[in-house]
């Protein structure tokens, strides 16, 4: 190897490393008097376990300053580090490494394997958190994906590189429209990330509703409830890294992040651990501040796309809640999940008339849109009918409008009702909402 060669590597080598000493530990937040950092720098604290009876290194990231202490929260655990543990600075952010070797892996959010196999040689290494695309860079969304779910596709038809909210309550099937969604995208490559979630759902999720062929085309980032606030972050900004690698590479990708209010809930927790005041409804102003950039990340640039589906959890199926709020419009659209559709036992249980896809009119053909219109209309009286027919108060004949909703009901309960484990083509979608809209039934 020439030496023009090693330059690039002679000029990342530090020639001066940065210690300071551990002076006290409260909760989760060290204190440390040094070294010179700065935010979101990596440190390593240097300990030495009397149990395990063993030097380690544990990774922690600087989250503030108190004026001269230096202020972090680790990536792990806190239970071997002692006074006047070594705080060594590394220079720079968390980094992972990246490429084609970890499709179909399960990796935790510092990008290592959970089943504790090695990486492979030849990856690439990225900077998880990365400024989003520039606005004028991001070409014009044109082009509809395909997810394979009858009510999105044919109602509310997604772009490539759009970004849309799912937002439900607890247990109205978030994660297994997530599925169903990895499943059966024409996407080149799937990341999920699964932020905050129960240690038994991980599993769950991976062999019941991604099955072996959505683990085959997608990289998995898993940080579970029981890990550290700063690790459920990472797990979000280490997946939406990955994604933008691939996107770099020209490839439509899907990701997948389930859920954002976890990752501000973990936002909060930082916050308040380093003293910021609770702002709306004990979230903490950092919360609203990180939310658009890492939303905003996403989406399409001049090699590739993201199309990005997140998850937001609603206390109490409260729509209006700060995180609800903030994400919907931050998105370019947004899928809401309704506990009432679910319980009739219709699933996907997504309420039609309270979702909205941002790009449909840009997107579906104007045969589509006005079969969409039309089976909104008939959807719309239905509803604001249901207490008179249920009741017995409706005579028919009174409403020509009305009679017809009554009539289609049933079809359109059949056209929105998909099996977990059913494919269906868009095109298919498109043609069996024409003749709803046409005929009544199909």
């Amino acid at each position: 190897m020439k030496a023009a060669d090693l330059l690039p590597y002679v000029e990342k080598v530090a020639t001066m490393r940065h210690y300071g000493k551990v002076k006290q530990v409260i909760g989760l937040m060290i204190e440390s008097q040094g070294p010179k950092s700065s935010i979101g720098e990596l440190c390593y604290i240097h300990v030495h376990s009397s149990f395990k009876k063993k030097s380690m290194v544990i990774k922690a990231e600087v989250v503030g300053f108190k004026e001269e202490i230096v202020v972090l929260m680790p990536y792990t655990h806190i239970q071997d580090i002692s006074p006047g543990s070594i705080v060594e600075a590394t220079g720079g952010p968390l980094e992972i490494k990246v490429g084609e070797s970890l499709i179909g892996q399960v990796v935790d959010p510092l990008g290592i394997p959970i089943d504790e196999t090695p990486l492979p040689d030849g990856m690439e290494t990225v900077i998880t958190e990365q400024e989003p695309p520039n606005p004028l860079t991001r070409p014009p969304i044109h082009e509809v994906m395909e997810v394979g779910v009858r009510s999105i596709d044919a109602m509310l038809a997604v772009g490539k590189g759009q970004r849309i909210g799912i937002f439900a309550g607890s247990g109205v099937g978030k994660s297994t429209l997530l599925g169903m969604v990895a499943r059966n995208t024409e996407a080149d490559l799937n990341v999920i990330a699964l932020v905050g979630e129960r240690g038994r759902e991980v599993r769950e999720f991976i062999e019941r509703d991604l099955g072996p062929e959505g683990v085959k085309r997608s990289i998995i980032v898993a940080a579970t409830s029981d890990q550290p606030a700063l690790m459920r972050i990472k797990g979000a900004y280490t997946a939406t890294a990955i994604a933008e690698y691939f996107r770099d590479k020209g490839l439509n990708v899907m990701l997948m992040m389930d859920s954002v209010t976890r990752v501000a809930m973990a936002q909060r927790e930082i916050g308040l651990a380093i003293g910021e005041p609770p702002a709306t409804k004990g979230y903490t102003p950092s919360v609203f501040g990180i939310l658009p950039k890492l939303l905003e990340r996403t989406g399409t640039n001049q090699f590739g796309s993201i199309t990005a589906f997140y998850t937001v959890l609603v206390d109490g199926d409260d729509m209006n809640e700060p995180i609800a709020d903030t994400v919907r419009g931050i998105l370019d659209g947004h899928i809401v999940l309704d506990r009432t559709i679910a319980n009739r036992g219709q699933y996907p249980a997504i309420n039609v008339l309270k979702s909205v896809s941002r790009l449909m009119n840009h997107l579906a053909e104007p045969k589509h849109l006005k079969a969409a219109e039309k089976v909104r209309q008939l959807l719309s009286t239905h509803s604001e009918s249901e207490d008179l027919i249920n009741i017995g108060a409706y005579k028919k004949g009174s409403s020509q409008e009305i009679d017809d909703s009554i009539n289609a009901a049933p079809h359109m309960k059949r056209f929105f009702k998909q099996a977990f484990d059913e494919k269906i083509e868009f095109s298919t979608s498109v043609h069996q909402l024409i003749d709803l809209a046409d005929k009544g039934e199909w």
